[in-house]
């Protein structure tokens, strides 16, 4: 199974600033229209995990821009699970122009698994289990911080 799951997005005009070009900061929301789709094609939702009270909290995000992208283009958000940890769920992703097959950009992002008080907890292995669908995820053992 290709451990990439793709969503198609196409640039709004807010997106974009006086230039024309898409404003740095939609990307993040790009990478998690990514990872919110990923989860739904394994089966759950961010709203399931967080009614059995565990919450993806970002605690880091990294994004290297590569090329701009514009007005109503097309772009493909793939996003995969990199790392599980006990803890902690590190995505990656890349955002790519399919009409030249353009690198837009290509980033990651750090979730700290949360209960409803924002006290960190362990990744349910439920949600684990359906995460690790993709051979390049990897698992680790409790205990272990987050790299």
């Amino acid at each position: 199974m290709d451990a990439w799951h793709d969503t198609e997005i196409r640039v709004r005009y807010a997106e974009t600033d006086k230039m024309g070009i898409v404003h740095h900061s939609n990307y993040l929301v790009w990478f998690e229209c990514g990872r919110s789709d990923l989860c739904r094609a394994r089966g759950f939702s961010y709203k399931e995990m967080e009614d059995d009270d565990a919450l993806m909290v970002v605690a880091e995000t990294y994004v290297r821009y590569k090329s701009p992208a514009f007005y109503e283009d097309i772009i493909i958000v793939r996003c995969k699970v990199a790392k599980i940890r006990s803890r902690a769920i590190r995505f990656v992703y890349e955002l790519v122009r399919p009409s030249d097959e353009t690198l837009i950009a290509e980033g990651e992002t750090l979730h700290l698994v949360t209960d409803q008080n924002k006290k960190v907890r362990q990744v349910p292995e439920y949600y684990k289990r359906l995460l690790i669908g993709s051979e390049d995820a990897q698992a680790f053992p409790a205990g272990q911080a987050p790299s």
